[in-house]
């Protein structure tokens, strides 16, 4: 990291012009997409102690019926938040300086990690939203712990959900939340980052900083658009395809919820594999666990869907296929699967 910090290339205002309006679009967008709409929702969270019906309580029976409803209702609540993603991860690549990456999130380390989360927490996406933006840091090659914690970050430990969640299911379970999300975060991205094994950061940040202090004539409109078409081919597809077959396959995922079910054991390693594996829209994860509660489930189960629901999901595995080693991301759905487990013990004793 020396290199970097030994060689200043001269930058002008058209340089800092990008990296500026990398921020005010970023700015903008989430005001539109997530922080307006928020801060309107915590009131009503605040006052009715709910924030809507569960997007799993349609009661559909056949797997094509149940696949293309929740598809049509999950794409109408994430689509804005959606294309703003791919936006921001595309222009993150064109507009941010990668030596200005690699001195935040390029070494492998605790304080990369921990950059990394922190970076995350104004964004407020859902899982599959994040994967754009993160699959955008990987290739301009941060450490695999801090693109994992940023991704996990985001609707782990989201300030808006924490909020609802206090007001809709108690303050109990958002702190347990929280505190077992800061957890989730750094360790598994941790443990992630040995699986992954030492990266080449020498040479990238040599390289970043030729390209910082080398002119690219190519005009900014053909880079961005040949980067947007790129992340958007290789996240997009899958994700529509994996979100109907998961959107019909909910008909075995998630059973009939009744009284006998309560606290036991039996259902926690079930319900946080299932909850691994499904996607949601941010927040989501409260009217699902506050209707299934009302319904018979206990707090140890619910406290598992808590966890693992909103955290990862095959739909967001499967987009970042091509920025991960499959090693960290099987690596990174198994612990995220023992944490709601271990979670959901904790909840049955504490809350």
């Amino acid at each position: 990291m020396s290199n970097l910090a030994s060689t200043q290339p001269n930058r002008g205002w058209a340089f800092w012009c990008k990296p500026l309006l990398f921020l005010l679009v970023a700015a903008i967008g989430l005001y539109y997409v997530k922080w307006s709409p928020y801060y309107l929702k915590a009131f009503v969270a605040a006052d009715s102690h709910s924030i809507g019906a569960s997007i799993l309580n349609d009661q559909q029976s056949s797997p094509w019926s149940a696949a293309l409803a929740y598809s049509q209702v999950y794409f109408l609540a994430i689509w804005k938040a959606a294309v703003l993603a791919v936006i921001l991860g595309s222009l993150l690549q064109v507009l941010i300086p990668r030596d200005w990456l690699l001195r935040l999130f390029g070494r492998a380390g605790f304080g990369s990690t921990l950059r990394g989360g922190l970076f995350a927490l104004p964004g407020m996406m859902c899982s599959c939203c994040a994967a754009p933006v993160a699959a955008g840091l990987r290739r301009q090659k941060v450490s695999v712990g801090a693109a994992l914690a940023f991704w996990i970050a985001n609707p782990v430990l989201n300030p808006a959900t924490l909020v609802f969640m206090g007001f809709v299911l108690g303050w109990g379970f958002s702190a347990l939340r929280l505190v077992a999300g800061i957890v989730l975060v750094l360790g598994v991205s941790l443990v992630a980052q040995r699986v992954a094994g030492p990266e080449q950061l020498p040479e990238a940040a040599v390289d970043a900083v030729v390209e910082a202090s080398t002119v690219n004539d190519q005009p900014f409109l053909s880079r961005w658009g040949k980067t947007l078409w790129q992340l958007f081919w290789s996240t997009i597809p899958i994700y529509v395809l994996a979100v109907l077959v998961l959107g019909a396959a909910r008909v075995w995922l998630f059973p009939h919820i009744d009284g006998a079910m309560g606290d036991s054991l039996w259902w926690l390693v079930p319900l946080a594999i299932a909850g691994t594996l499904f996607v949601i829209p941010t927040a989501a994860e409260i009217p699902i666990v506050q209707t299934m509660m009302t319904l018979g489930l206990g707090t140890g189960p619910a406290v598992a869907l808590l966890m693992t629901l909103p955290s990862i999901s095959l739909p967001s595995l499967l987009m970042l296929r091509k920025d991960f080693d499959a090693r960290v991301l099987v690596t990174v759905a198994v612990l995220t699967m023992l944490v709601g487990i271990v979670c959901g013990l904790i909840g049955a004793v504490l809350l």
